[in-house]
């Protein structure tokens, strides 16, 4: 899904690839599908080296970025929401007025952060993410340590969704959020058109 963010923006920006521990990111092999044409430019131009070579979350100085993006994948589900490293980043990046970005799980990365007045970003804002109906698609319920969904609205995020594989993106002021991996264009796009 990073792939689609990236190629939005990486011909006028430079765009870094971090990660909790750094070097070489977890990536789930069943998304290297190289008969997509965007997939297939990605990996097989930097793609892979970007992938290998992270850096380490707790070496970001986020005030020198303009945005941050929170990928997908069920993974993060774990890593995302608990990471103070990856908080500082984001929360930083936000209260400095730039982009924050999520899509599928990614959004799992957004219910903890707060703003400079101790609020959630999310809080009364239009987001999306990986719905519940999708995550029982996939049989993943009983699996993930919460329902993605039902965190987002936790926090007092205005949560909405399209139907189950639909590409369905939020944009509220500098937040985007997207749905699920059919989303992740759309994201990169706005990402794209934020920072112009």
């Amino acid at each position: 899904m990073i792939h689609h963010a990236v190629l939005n923006v990486e011909h006028e920006y430079t765009v870094d690839f971090a990660s909790v521990k750094g070097g070489l990111a977890p990536v789930d092999p069943s998304s290297i599908d190289l008969k997509d044409a965007v997939n297939k430019q990605f990996w097989e131009g930097e793609g892979k080296s970007l992938t290998e070579n992270t850096k380490k979350a707790s070496k970001i100085y986020p005030n020198d970025y303009d945005a941050v993006f929170y990928a997908g994948g069920h993974g993060v589900m774990w890593d995302f929401p608990t990471n103070p490293d990856l908080w500082n980043i984001s929360e930083t990046i936000w209260n400095n007025g730039g982009v924050v970005a999520a899509v599928c799980h990614g959004p799992a990365g957004l219910v903890n952060l707060k703003d400079k007045n101790g609020e959630y970003i999310i809080q009364g804002r239009q987001v999306a993410g990986f719905t519940n109906e999708e995550e029982e698609a996939v049989g993943m319920t009983k699996v993930v340590p919460f329902l993605l969904e039902d965190a987002l609205k936790k926090q007092g995020g205005v949560y909405s969704k399209a139907a189950n594989w639909e590409s369905y993106v939020k944009v509220d002021g500098k937040l985007i959020t997207g749905q699920n991996p059919a989303s992740a264009a759309a994201v990169g796009e706005e990402i794209a058109k934020l920072l112009r």
